[in-house]
């Protein structure tokens, strides 16, 4: 892989999409030259890169020639009929949808917890579920250190999780019923302001729905356990950006406070925040724009033996997806 990589990002004027933009910024990430992709009708919409304006091209089965690595951030129907274009050409798809991830031959990767399985990778790299990315990052040095045998977890995943039409929604309905005005409901199935709802996912045969059944699935597939227990439940909450999660971790061996602590302040991609005298603890609002995932609550769990509970928020924008993705890109380029 070239050390200054021509990247392409497919979905560029998305919610991720713009976020994956920023990051390459951000991270200064060396990129030779910027290929912004697109449906029909974001053709032509300009979009500023290190200051320079860059025009937003429909996307084709062509539009990959010359590209190193791709960013795919437009869906699982449009990574399907694209990636394949894009491994034919010689690029390397980073894909933020759902179309790969459980495919046993793509790898599933965060950075911090099983990079070693890019090796594997035949031209495609699946991003996992957002709620996945944030509860895995946390968990797994203290996987390493206790063998997490159960997680039980709630999410309280943001509206951005559904888009940016859902972030607007949130904001017009807030708006809407302040002025004592009723609340439209267009993306969103319920109501989305002032209240909380279980995650606008189908439920399937088992009772979980698709969101909570991706938690299960990828965490093992990511851990490499593929019987570990994990009880998750996906609620949808009235918040802009960032999910949070209440996470109880049972492990083999007694995990102390103090020795989670200790252990997640030394994790990469953790901030611990775990301020009990002045009851201060992870936010989303502060979760938000930071790459790192926010940690405290700490606090052993008094209803059973070797468990753990903790309180976590992380920006599903980033961590949850284009960080995570340009930090596959990094380590794709040795960086």
């Amino acid at each position: 892989m070239k050390s200054h990589p021509h990247i392409a990002v497919l979905g560029a004027t998305g919610a991720v999409g713009v976020e994956v933009i920023s990051t390459l910024e951000r991270r200064k990430f060396p990129v030779s030259k910027l290929t912004l992709l697109a449906s029909e009708r974001s053709v032509g919409k300009k979009m500023k890169f290190h200051g320079k304006s860059h025009a937003v091209q429909q996307v084709t089965a062509d539009s990959f020639d010359g590209v190193d690595i791709a960013i795919f951030s437009a869906g699982a129907t449009r990574s399907r009929e694209f990636a394949p274009h894009a491994v034919r050409a010689g690029a390397v798809v980073v894909d933020n949808s759902s179309a790969f991830r459980m495919d046993p031959e793509i790898p599933l990767v965060v950075p911090e917890v099983n990079p070693d399985d890019l090796r594997k990778h035949k031209g495609i790299i699946a991003n996992p579920n957002c709620s996945a990315a944030i509860l895995v990052v946390p968990l797994w040095p203290l996987h390493q250190a206790a063998r997490i045998r159960r997680i039980v977890v709630s999410t309280y995943q943001a509206a951005s999780g559904a888009g940016a039409k859902a972030m607007a929604e949130l904001e017009s309905q807030a708006r809407d019923i302040l002025a004592g005005r009723p609340a439209k409901k267009e993306v969103l199935p319920h109501q989305i302001a002032f209240n909380v709802f279980s995650h606008n996912t189908r439920v399937a045969e088992n009772g979980y729905n698709e969101e909570e059944n991706k938690v299960i699935e990828e965490t093992r597939k990511m851990f490499h356990e593929p019987g570990l227990a994990i009880c998750p439940t996906c609620i949808r909450v009235p918040v802009l950006r960032a999910h949070s999660e209440s996470v109880l971790i049972e492990t083999e061996r007694r995990l102390t406070v103090d020795e989670a602590r200790s252990i997640l302040k030394k994790s990469p991609g953790v901030k611990l925040v775990d301020d009990r005298d002045g009851n201060y603890f992870p936010m989303p609002i502060e979760a938000t724009g930071e790459f790192d995932i926010l940690v405290g609550r700490l606090r052993e769990d008094l209803s059973g033996s070797n468990g753990l509970a903790m309180f976590i928020s992380g920006d599903q924008l980033l961590k949850g997806a284009a960080l995570n993705a340009i930090q596959i890109a990094e380590l794709l380029v040795g960086r």
